[in-house]
């Protein structure tokens, strides 16, 4: 098992509470327990929040719970589940020294008309090594759910030194209908993680979804629910924004090193469906300047790396991420900047692409020379191409 300082290396980086990036270490290695299990590895299709950060996009919200939809419905039976849960247990502590009593591994199963739901729970000590009050995960397991699209099986970021040399891989939603499926849980229970999720997903120009797949998919997956599909005059209502805006802090604020404000995802949803019905395209912004000799050849990790700078760089990413402006320290000045991107030099210096927020002057930062940083709170419309976030892994 990996050390406290390594959690806590990562917690600095990422700007997070400890216990947070312990549970995310954990639920990397409950994702290779289901994927090296012969019978679940087949039929646990991951999706949902934790899927999006730990399949497509680290620089994300974390997410603390498990959802997958099972194609074997028969596997979600108690007798089934808590002997293969806990001989999976009996691996993961092999292979990590993470301890998940077999004890306290619980499931309650609902028979529901079309399927069956599952509502797990699993207790662990980590490298915290927290043995009061035991730490938990939830996993949302369901047969009743519509599939659309074919499962893909996608490498699950692990940034951490005991990940396995042949990666993790698990089945998991395609992006598209992972897209669908949160605007379709926006439309049905109007909760601020999945307009957080759907206005990220947009936001993510390098993927370039085929948005008619993403409609098609939100159609049957309406269908199936016997909801309506929703569209721009559906959601912005003023009730839907005020129940959004009584819930935004208690939902997110725990999931992110800084809590963008609501009305900056909220004014991004009529882009969204304008874009999805094909009335808008996406603005095709060019690259921020820099400044300086470049290794063309080098480009950022696409999820989290531990870059041991004297500044939390995977902070500067997050904030890029959600189009919010840094304030930088740099020549004994403090600025408010723009995140754009990053860049390392012929000489192996690595550079941020920034803008000055109150003048629109494009810098280029010296990463080892900045004195300091914060994430404001501060939105930016972009200006140039966000080069900061790329997929992965």
């Amino acid at each position: 098992m990996i050390d406290k300082l390594e959690i806590a290396n990562l917690g600095r980086e990422l700007s997070l509470d400890l216990h947070i990036v312990e549970k995310d270490y954990v639920l990397g290695w409950l994702l290779a327990g289901i994927s090296a299990h012969p019978e679940l590895s087949e039929s646990w299709v991951f999706k949902g929040g934790t899927c999006l950060k730990k399949c497509y996009f680290e620089t994300y919200r974390f997410s603390e719970d498990l959802d997958f939809t099972v194609t074997e419905e028969a596997q979600l039976d108690a007798q089934y589940l808590l002997p293969a849960f806990r001989q999976m247990a009996e691996w993961i502590y092999e292979q990590s020294g993470i301890e998940i009593p077999g004890e306290h591994i619980r499931f309650k199963v609902s028979l529901l008309e079309g399927g069956r739901y599952v509502e797990g729970r699993v207790y662990y000590i980590g490298p915290l090594m927290q043995k009061r009050n035991l730490a938990r995960i939830k996993f949302d397991v369901t047969s009743k759910e519509k599939l659309v699209l074919p499962p893909q099986k996608r490498g699950v970021h692990h940034p951490y030194s005991d990940c396995p040399d042949e990666g993790i891989h698990v089945l998991s939603y395609g992006f598209e209908e992972v897209f669908a499926e949160k605007m379709r849980a926006l439309a049905e229970r109007e909760r601020p993680r999945d307009l957080y999720d759907v206005v990220h997903l947009y936001r993510h120009d390098e993927v370039q979804p085929d948005r008619n797949v993403v409609l098609k998919t939100l159609q049957e997956k309406c269908a199936f629910k016997g909801i309506p599909v929703p569209n721009i005059e559906s959601l912005q209502r003023q009730d839907t924004k005020t129940k959004l805006a009584a819930e935004w802090e208690d939902m997110l604020a725990h999931q992110l090193p800084v809590l963008p404000d609501l009305e900056q995802f909220w004014n991004e949803i009529p882009r969204v469906f304008r874009w999805l019905d094909g009335k808008e395209d996406k603005s095709s912004l060019g690259s921020a300047p820099i400044v300086g000799s470049l290794d063309t050849a080098w480009q950022p990790p696409a999820m989290v790396h531990a870059w041991r700078a004297a500044i939390p760089l995977e902070s500067v990413r997050f904030a890029a991420a959600n189009r919010l402006c840094v304030n930088l320290r740099d020549q004994d000045t403090w600025r408010l900047i723009e995140p754009y991107s990053l860049r390392r030099s012929k000489d192996g210096h690595l550079l941020l692409g920034a803008v000055e927020y109150e003048n629109g002057e494009s810098r280029t930062y010296r990463v080892d020379r900045i004195q300091g940083l914060e994430i404001s709170r501060t939105p930016f419309i972009a200006r140039y191409q966000i080069e900061l976030t790329p997929t992965g892994p």
